[in-house]
């Protein structure tokens, strides 16, 4: 076999380790890259592993020799599927790699919420514990998990594993239905039934256009005064400028975000200037850590080598 050409977009994502592929081949490896360069690094590439710089039908259709995009994450969103699929060009993705790093992300905010820890390391820092005339310190209020309400949108392998903790803490979980389902399915509740009854919502879906905004003033609204709302999912989910108001005006009790609707969030971000003691967020790393980051590292090459000795494995299209 003539050496394949591969191009390894967002280096800096992946675990320092060395490719091991099967067959022979030349790499061109990219720390980090602007869009605009996009087209340039990947010219004349038979492989191409991106995890989210796109991948569009103008790439592909300059690259009539490319045979395989290999998405070094779940989401492939950012690949255009209809030009790799007219092109004859497979797609590729990393599957169940992270869902106990991501559920335990979550299942950190959810209790760092519901206890209110970032309000009180705020109190302590500021002094308030020292000065305080008895030995303890209370300030926002705490809350238990136990007997409270969790509701779970996205039923996939995190959002069963998050499921499988918050029972152990004896939360009750529900999995909500798509927003605009004409069906409730067996298992499932109702969208706004579910979001009306919660005490934490966890959002664990992809971001389509269908859940595009599925949170905003009206859910907002609807949901329990003093509920908190996880998002380790996609920021395209929730409008960010209304979960802000809610959080001001003290409709929810906090929010955990994992995720923004640009990301890196160069152009600032609603959620970044609030700076409010209920609300945390954190840089895109619930799935990131190293268990599962050598996971997917694993999975990857597993996907490309398997493509190109006739096994193919986590084909999208």
């Amino acid at each position: 076999m003539t050496a394949l050409k591969i191009a390894v977009l967002e280096r800096e994502t992946l675990v320092n380790r060395p490719f091991a592929f099967d067959f022979a081949h030349s790499l061109r490896e990219f720390s980090s890259i602007e869009s605009a360069d996009t087209a340039a690094c990947i010219a004349g590439a038979d492989v191409v592993i991106t995890n989210k710089i796109m991948i569009d039908a103008g790439m592909i259709a300059a690259n009539p020799q490319l045979k395989l995009i290999a998405v070094s994450a779940t989401g492939v969103n950012n690949v255009d599927l209809d030009a790799a699929r007219a092109a004859g060009v497979a797609v590729c993705n990393i599957r169940a790699y992270g869902n106990e790093s991501v559920a335990e992300h979550a299942f950190m905010l959810m209790i760092a919420l519901m206890r209110n820890l970032p309000a009180y390391q705020r109190d302590v820092a500021a002094g308030l514990w020292q000065n305080s005339p008895v030995f303890c310190h209370f300030g926002a209020p705490m809350r238990d998990l136990n007997g409270k309400t969790l509701v779970i949108f996205g039923r996939g392998g995190i959002g069963n594993t998050l499921a499988g903790y918050a029972q152990a803490f004896g939360m009750r979980v529900v999995f909500g239905e798509h927003k605009h389902a004409e069906e409730v399915r067996e298992g499932y509740m109702a969208f706004s039934e579910a979001i009306e009854c919660a005490d934490v919502v966890s959002l664990h879906c992809p971001l389509t256009e269908a859940t595009a905004d599925m949170i905003g003033e009206a859910e907002l609204r609807q949901m329990k005064a003093g509920a908190i709302l996880i998002n380790c999912g996609r920021g395209g989910l929730v409008n960010e400028q209304a979960l802000v108001a809610a959080l001001k005006y003290g409709q929810l009790g906090g929010a955990g975000f994992d995720v923004l609707t640009e990301e890196p969030p160069r152009h600032g971000n609603p959620l970044l200037s609030a700076r409010l003691p209920n609300l945390i967020v954190t840089p895109h790393m619930a799935w990131g850590s190293e268990e599962a980051r050598n996971r997917l590292f694993d999975i990857l090459v597993a996907n490309i080598n398997g493509f190109f000795a006739g096994k193919p494995q986590n084909i999208v299209v």
